[in-house]
């Protein structure tokens, strides 16, 4: 299995586009730093035809160690979530 990475993708960028490593790698780090600050807002980010990103508010919880069986609580808690477009999901399904 292999890992995509920031480098990976300014890299790619640096090939199709023919962008110097600096302006690369500092597209990469706009786009990301845009999709983190829009999630830290509470605003969800699309992608037409990748899917899209949201904030979830999760309520506290009584949940068990799987171990021991033992009940502890789960905080309340902000969690990141992905859902794909069927587009999306049509091509990883082939």
């Amino acid at each position: 299995m292999t890992t995509i990475t920031r480098s990976d993708l300014a890299k790619s960028l640096r090939e199709k586009f023919g962008f110097t490593a600096a302006q690369s790698a500092s597209v990469v780090d706009l786009v990301f730093d845009e999709i983190c600050e829009s999630l830290v807002n509470g605003e969800e980010v699309k992608f037409a035809g990748f899917g899209s990103f949201k904030i979830l508010n999760k309520s506290a919880r009584i949940g068990r160690n799987p171990k021991t069986g033992e009940s502890a609580i789960i905080t309340a808690r902000r969690v990141t979530a992905f859902r794909p477009c069927s587009e999306f999901r049509k091509r990883v399904a082939k």
